[in-house]
């Protein structure tokens, strides 16, 4: 029964997240994106997108995997947060605009306007720059939907300064210039348990726009990761 016969989810026990950075890779269908939706709803999210504090609705579609997940985090929890679905992005920012008319300083966060007046990437990226913040977990499921090559590049370069802050991000994705991000953990999808994988770079071929930690960076970054959730439990459903 859905989504327990997914062979990832099927397999899964303890899953735990020790980078600063983890992906979720794999084919449609693998079970990507419900694992990192169950985790979401389990830390607090709105199923649809968004921080803690969103509570719309538009449909009631999400799995019940996060009943039957325990998130294990250390003692300093994490600050702040964000889910991004990017199908249901739009519903965020339509969400954020019937903030504003409760709350003039709804936009203050957001780069201070509404979404909907950027493209899809610009918001997405808009809401990177102004809406996240240190010490935080992030959830992003697929946002290359939205970004150019360019632009993905773009967001790398501001997931690197918010790792730096503490931060802790586990994205699906089929994006191979996203995957490349220095120092993360691959988690592979399919029609088995879940494997760990990494990243084949030619030494010839120039490094994405964000410089690799430095043994001491790594260090340190790997430490503050460690202070948001750091595994997650499957119980038996």
């Amino acid at each position: 029964m859905y989504p327990f016969a997914i062979p990832a989810i099927q397999a899964l026990s303890e899953l735990p997240f020790t980078a600063p950075v983890t992906f979720f890779v794999g084919e449609n269908g693998s079970g990507k994106s419900t694992l990192l939706e169950a985790i979401a709803v389990a830390a607090g999210f709105n199923a649809e997108g968004g921080t803690k504090n969103f509570n719309f609705s538009t449909v009631n579609a999400h799995s019940k995997l996060h009943e039957h997940l325990t998130l294990v985090r250390n003692t300093a929890r994490e600050r702040d947060g964000f889910f991004l679905r990017a199908e249901s992005f739009f519903n965020v920012a339509t969400e954020l605009e019937r903030l504003h008319t409760i709350d003039v300083k709804a936009y203050d966060a957001y780069g201070g306007k509404s979404l909907h007046v950027r493209s899809h990437g610009e918001s997405l990226l808009a809401m990177m720059r102004h809406r996240l913040g240190g010490r935080s977990l992030f959830l992003f499921d697929e946002p290359e939907i939205a970004l150019s090559p360019l632009r993905q590049l773009s967001a790398m370069a501001l997931m690197r300064k918010l790792e730096l802050r503490g931060c802790q991000f586990i994205i699906a994705t089929h994006s191979p210039i996203i995957m490349a991000y220095p120092g993360a953990t691959i988690l592979q999808f399919g029609d088995h348990a879940l494997r760990r994988s990494r990243m084949r770079r030619r030494s010839t071929s120039p490094s994405p726009a964000i410089s690799s930690p430095t043994a001491t960076g790594c260090s340190m970054c790997c430490s503050t990761a460690l202070t948001i959730p750091t595994t997650v439990i499957e119980r038996d459903p």
